[in-house]
């Protein structure tokens, strides 16, 4: 029987805030982590995107305010730091919802927006602060933000922390961070070696968390993918699809030029759709996250910027336009639908190139993705399966050492020096 909040020993005010949006009961994740976080313990949690993961250590480190309120003024006591700017702005709407709730004073601190916008905040009694790493260390190396006095410490989305080259960073706030009193590590996965290793390194004795959400919580995702011969080709292939959904639908693609080339290409198409990249401004960005959440335009087109930082509800359709090079970078990027119990549905446009991708991303979900074809855009060219060119490369890589060890069995002994 799923615990109501109550249970959970958080605070009337938390738990009012809870029951106005509508959130009636913890998740699995929300369950396993506020027990362990109210004892302050560190913990290392993972599980998959949509769960509610934000809540699971937002609650606990308000709460954990709310006990032990400040002694004096000071600067901020929690911080949370999150690897994209939508993100950190995800959370910080939050952060602004409990805070309300609590007379607790929070900040959201990314780059994209005027350096100086947030140093008069900063000069104000904090108590927690949201950052993405690159401008805090800014503030950090300029002496305008202080982590002295930092009790709580958050890493979201650990994964993506490392993958953007932020471990430096993490460890050098942490280096100035002498008060540290918990520790939390989030991710949607934990399989990767150096994922593991940054969490013993960053973490003290943590409690490990890995919830498999129950079946109410798993969104159903169908997938599949569509064979494609040329540019051209998957051009025609994605319209087709997209004249399918009347939902939201977010289309990735691998680099910042293609979301410019695939923007056009569906505006000349006749799509109403946006574009989402790293160097947009950030009002900018913002904008266009309204547009697309409020439905006056439907599609958007982004990079992997936008994988781990949107959070729109009812997203009906993910297209993998290009296939990521990895397979937790694909189960981020679908993880964009199907969210807290919804069906969803994730659809791959795959090149002969692609193969290698695919058959990793197979490998990494333990699952072959199901080919579908559309009847007059069927591929021309045969399809290069990756289960086929492993055999053919282990086949090959034998071979390879059959004959090495050949030569080396006929290989004349040297004579001996005299």
């Amino acid at each position: 029987m799923t615990p109501d909040w109550q249970d959970l020993e958080l605070s009337s005010e938390l738990i009012q805030v809870l029951l106005e949006e509508g959130l009636k009961k913890p998740t699995r994740i929300q369950q396993l982590v506020i027990p362990h976080a109210l004892e302050l313990k560190d913990i290392f949690a993972t599980s998959p995107t949509g769960t509610g993961k934000t809540l699971a250590y937002l609650l606990p480190v308000f709460q954990y305010l709310v006990d032990f309120p400040r002694s004096k003024p000071g600067s901020a006591r929690a911080l949370v730091l999150a690897p994209t700017r939508e993100l950190a702005n995800q959370i910080g709407l939050w952060a602004e919802k409990l805070g309300k709730a609590t007379g607790l004073k929070s900040l959201t601190i990314t780059g994209g927006v005027n350096y100086g916008s947030h140093l008069g905040e900063m000069e104000k009694n904090l108590d927690i602060v949201i950052a993405t790493p690159g401008r805090l260390i800014d503030y950090l190396a300029a002496e305008q933000f202080s982590a002295h006095e930092l009790e709580l410490m958050v890493l979201d989305e650990g994964d993506r922390l490392l993958d953007m080259g932020f471990r430096g960073a993490v460890e050098q706030i942490q280096s100035e961070a002498p008060h540290l009193k918990q520790r939390f590590l989030f991710s949607a996965t934990n399989d990767d070696h150096s994922l593991r290793a940054f969490s013993k390194a960053a973490l003290n004795a943590a409690t490990v968390i890995d919830a498999e959400p129950p079946k109410r919580e798993r969104g159903k995702i169908t997938q599949w993918l569509h064979i494609a011969d040329t540019l051209e080709h998957k051009v025609a292939l994605l319209s087709r699809t997209l004249k399918e959904y009347t939902g939201r639908v977010l289309v990735f693609v691998k680099k910042r030029e293609r979301v410019h080339e695939v923007h056009a290409l569906l505006q000349r198409e006749g799509f109403n759709c946006l574009f989402l990249e790293g160097e947009l401004p950030q009002d900018e960005r913002q904008k266009r996250l309204a547009a697309f959440h409020s439905l006056r335009s439907r599609i958007l087109v982004a990079t992997d910027v936008a994988a781990r930082g949107i959070d729109v509800p009812d997203v009906e359709l993910v297209v993998n336009f290009d296939l990521p090079v990895k397979g937790d970078t694909y189960v981020h990027r679908i993880g964009r639908t199907g969210r807290a119990g919804k069906k969803g549905t994730a659809i791959s446009l795959v090149e002969a190139h692609d193969a290698i991708y695919l058959g990793r991303i197979e490998k990494y979900l333990g699952q072959k993705i199901e080919r579908r074809f559309i009847k007059d855009l069927r591929p021309q060219f045969k399809f290069p399966e990756p289960d086929k060119i492993a055999k053919k490369k282990s086949k090959a890589k034998k071979v390879k050492k059959k004959e090495a060890k050949k030569k080396a069995a006929t290989k004349k002994p040297s004579k001996p020096k005299k």
